[in-house]
């Protein structure tokens, strides 16, 4: 790594570009959802195509992809928040962060079936 430069590749580091890839995706999911939504003023049979679209297993997969950037920007932002505003915050922030990680992928797995059982029942049947 070059000498003077300010990144150093840590947890800190993968953490904070998490937190703002997760925030971006999110927005823009927020973006679709409040346009798909504002479509059933313009035409209700377009809005029941867009509608028919998310019961696919391609969409179910990214449903899972949100529910998985929301929990880590949720979590995430707890942590930051800890760092923030305890006073030992900065101290404990890389034993938050894989505390975080822990969390997160305990509740990922949670989440598997009640995202993604439906598209596992359409593609492989009951």
């Amino acid at each position: 790594m070059p000498a003077g430069t300010l990144y150093r590749g840590r947890e800190g580091m993968w953490s904070w570009v998490a937190h703002r890839v997760t925030g971006v995706l999110i927005f823009f999911f927020l973006f679709v959802h409040v346009l798909d939504t504002a479509l059933v003023r313009v035409s209700p049979e377009a809005y029941d195509e867009v509608v028919a679209t998310y019961k696919t297993p391609i969409v179910a997969l990214l449903e899972y992809g949100l529910v998985a950037a929301i929990l880590f920007h949720a979590l995430n932002g707890l942590r930051v928040i800890a760092v923030d505003f305890w006073a030992k915050g900065p101290r404990y922030q890389k034993q938050m962060l894989w505390t975080v990680v822990g969390i997160w992928v305990v509740l990922m797995a949670g989440s598997l079936y009640p995202v993604l059982g439906h598209a596992a029942r359409e593609l492989f049947g009951s």
